[in-house]
């Protein structure tokens, strides 16, 4: 009989795996990092009637059965009409708007999590929805089939703007005013996003709030997961380490910096490489002396 994952980075990493295109889920499990004790089966059912209501009301719309378009607006009706969903524009750094609990009882949230309620909603309607990883504010893809792979078939949509049908110059603009006027567009920024991707990238927001509030124990929680997500990233072992380092943690400082400078010095590096090496190298050196000290 399979053990149940004991950590909650062991049960985010193994909902990730799981067959099917569920995103609540897992999502609901990165809510547990604020929400320790949230019970996810009264959401799952929310979402569930939603997703029931948005087809009785998709159905009845007298553009259902034309264009995808016209499915799009019946969905959007509902979701941003009728049960008022909101980008939070005015409390975007709160970590709340990643919890998928938090985003439903409020209504409101961050583009992922606006298109994670967007796609779980549209899925259960009969519309099959997919995230996309577009850098700076994250996207959702309206399919015109639920068992097509060609995405040109799909609409691009915006849930943190209502749902909004973006053409290619829409995209363009808002790559550059996220990324800058100097960002290269291509076709591929509109690239399917895995649900691994979309679980990282929901965690990497958390992580930078953290940091940010100096909230470091929930930081290098959130590093946990993340490596049980992509346990080959120098990137987080080095950032577990750091978090390990300002908190004072010598033991697990020391264990993930030298790791971390054993594997980095394998690979081929540029100059800004060498430089923050050198850096963890300085942090190793102070931690084996306060290591000595406690000996």
């Amino acid at each position: 009989m399979a053990t149940k994952p004991r950590t909650l980075a062991e049960q985010i990493a193994n909902a990730a795996d799981r067959p099917g295109p569920d995103l609540a889920a897992p999502a609901f499990l990165i809510a547990r990092l604020e929400y320790p004790h949230l019970d996810p089966g009264p959401y799952l059912d929310r979402i569930d009637d939603m997703g029931l209501t948005a087809s009785r009301r998709i159905a009845a719309d007298p553009g259902h059965d034309a264009p995808l378009a016209g499915r799009v607006d019946a969905l959007n009706k509902y979701l941003y009409g009728e049960l008022g969903f909101l980008g939070n524009r005015e409390h975007y750094e709160d970590p709340r708007n990643s919890c998928l609990n938090q985003v439903l009882d409020k209504r409101t949230g961050i583009p992922i999590t606006m298109a994670l309620v967007y796609i779980e909603v549209a899925r259960r309607a009969g519309i099959r929805t997919e995230g996309v990883n577009f850098p700076g504010h994250f996207l959702a893809r309206v399919l015109q089939d639920l068992h097509t792979d060609d995405p040109d078939e799909g609409l691009i949509v915006d849930p943190f703007h209502g749902g909004a049908i973006l053409d290619e110059s829409d995209c363009r603009a808002l790559l550059h005013r996220h990324v800058g006027e100097d960002a290269a567009w291509a076709p591929a920024l509109l690239a399917r996003a895995t649900r691994r991707q979309i679980l990282v990238r929901m965690l990497l927001n958390l992580k930078r709030l953290y940091v940010r509030m100096r909230s470091f124990p929930q930081a290098r929680q959130v590093t946990d997961i993340l490596l049980a997500l992509q346990p080959s990233s120098l990137a987080e072992l080095r950032d577990r380490g750091l978090l390990a380092y300002h908190m004072n943690d010598v033991y697990h400082a020391l264990r993930d910096l030298e790791a971390y400078l054993k594997m980095a010095r394998l690979g081929e590096q540029d100059e800004d490489q060498r430089k923050e090496t050198e850096q963890v190298w300085e942090h190793v050196k102070t931690l084996r002396r306060r290591a000595a000290q406690l000996n």
